[in-house]
């Protein structure tokens, strides 16, 4: 893979550099977004609401499914929440932090993180056991989600604050940079959506450290790899939060379930 995987620091604005990385490759790293000690206190808040959301047997939140599986010890957990920010007082302070306000000068005008539309602050488990069920997932683009809605292709990016500190071979994101720019045709047709988890000859594996931030384009091609450990070591969490642009279009308790949001799995 050719593209350089530059690391940057996020200030009080983002950088003429910055910004240039990000409109040519279509994702941006930033080192050190939050402390060890803030990883730490939003792993054991999403335990919290795990434990309330397994006890209450919750099987949606806002018409989105939420994923459950089994832990290494075969024990029931949660492992992808949806709209998580309004479920526990840490995710929705942590959404108040003005640098989030920051990252929207990468769309511009009319952008705004979307805490209560699309998914809203999906907190994502994941665990490589023979008890998983949420492992990997196949190459897509978020951008399929507006047409699936019957909306035209508004902009729209995934941040992503990681949890936990990677290597290649703990799996995690794969990105192909470069493919936001890519036509209709290919965004629709480059790949077999979620059905292809094949590795590409030319994508880059994101490579974080427990506290960085992430962003990619929603149209950027991107898969997340199946970790090659097994064990406590294949361990990963990420929270991923829109921004997005267009129409506001909230969610509620009685909004209905998306066709594709039926087909278990499929959604990040």
């Amino acid at each position: 893979m050719s593209t350089a995987y530059k690391k940057f620091i996020l200030g009080n604005k983002l950088t003429a550099e910055q910004h240039q990385f990000f409109n040519e490759h279509g994702f941006i790293h930033f080192k050190n977004f939050i402390t060890p000690e803030t990883v730490s206190a939003i792993t054991k808040a999403s335990e919290q609401v795990q434990d309330k959301w397994i006890k209450n047997e919750v099987a949606k939140v806002n018409g989105v499914p939420i994923k459950y599986g089994k832990d290494l010890n075969g024990e029931r957990i949660v492992q992808r929440f949806a709209f998580i920010n309004q479920h526990h007082p840490v995710f929705s302070e942590f959404i108040q932090d003005p640098r989030f306000n920051t990252l929207l000068d990468l769309i511009g005008s009319g952008a705004r993180l979307g805490t209560d539309e699309k998914d809203g602050m999906v907190f994502n488990h994941y665990v490589n056991s023979e008890n998983s069920s949420f492992t990997k997932m196949g190459w897509h683009t978020d951008g399929l989600r507006d047409i699936f809605h019957g909306q035209k292709l508004n902009p729209m990016l995934n941040v992503g604050i990681h949890l936990s500190t990677l290597k290649p071979e703990n799996g995690g994101l794969r990105i192909l940079p470069g493919t936001h720019k890519q036509g209709l045709y290919q965004m629709l047709f480059k790949k077999k959506y979620f059905l292809d988890n094949d590795a590409d000859e030319n994508e880059l594996a994101i490579t974080p450290q427990a506290g960085d931030l992430t962003i990619h384009d929603g149209r950027l091609w991107h898969r997340v790899a199946q970790s090659t450990v097994i064990g406590e070591a294949s361990r990963r969490r990420v929270i991923y939060i829109p921004i997005i642009a267009g129409k506001y279009a909230p969610k509620d308790a009685d909004s209905p379930t998306v066709f594709y949001q039926k087909f278990a799995g499929l959604v990040k």
